[in-house]
């Protein structure tokens, strides 16, 4: 499973996600000994450069192909859920279709202990607004690659302040044309420019 991942390789990875399955295999040994050992491995070889964007993209595939796999079972298995670090919502701003980042970002909290939420790309700020009000996460992640979409991100923001739910959530983005500044200047908790940050921050919001 492991190697599935480093591999890159989502056919693999899936047959070996459905074998768990049919052979009732522990879902907390797969994900933590299998297929999330091989997201961070991944991820170390990227800090390390040994691994390039390309390689730790096709890694977060594999991963995530195994996932929606797995994702029904692990999420009715109360010993699995009672692990997590807490919950996390992601998603692409409207107007926005990049979703390689938040690919990325979400197998790399997974692997760290948290449940995850993609909501996809492109979402309306509305519907992202009902969405939290649903999962109720810890954190709303906002990934936005464009700058004519960034300013989504704010007026995301915003709307969790009229619905009186800004307290109860921490709010990181990401993204190619948003840096901290951006973050400070629309009242966000946190910018991160790369996965591994990400979680880090991730937990610091939380501890």
């Amino acid at each position: 499973m492991k190697e599935a991942v480093l591999d890159g390789d989502e056919e693999e990875a899936v047959k070996l996600a459905e074998q768990a399955l049919e052979e009732k295999m522990d879902l907390q040994e797969v994900m933590n000994k299998g297929f999330l050992a091989g997201i961070q491995e991944a991820g170390h070889l990227y800090e390390k450069e040994e691994y390039f964007l390309p390689d730790l993209v096709c890694s977060a595939d594999a991963m995530k192909c195994a996932l929606e796999v797995l994702d029904e079972a692990m999420k009715s298995s109360s010993e699995y859920s009672a692990s997590t670090a807490g919950k996390v919502a992601l998603v692409t701003v409207q107007g926005d279709v990049h979703d390689i980042g938040k690919t990325i970002v979400g197998a790399m909290m997974t692997a760290s202990g948290f449940e995850v939420y993609d909501l996809g790309t492109d979402v309306e700020n509305e519907k992202v607004i009902e969405k939290v009000k649903e999962i109720k996460p810890d954190i709303l992640g906002l990934s936005a690659l464009l700058t004519s979409t960034m300013e989504e991100q704010s007026n995301i923001i915003r709307l969790l302040e009229e619905e009186n739910m800004r307290d109860d959530i921490k709010v990181i983005i990401g993204g190619a044309p948003v840096s901290s500044q951006w973050s400070d200047k629309i009242n966000a908790d946190g910018y991160s420019d790369n996965a591994i940050s990400a979680v880090k921050l991730a937990e610091q919001l939380l501890a």
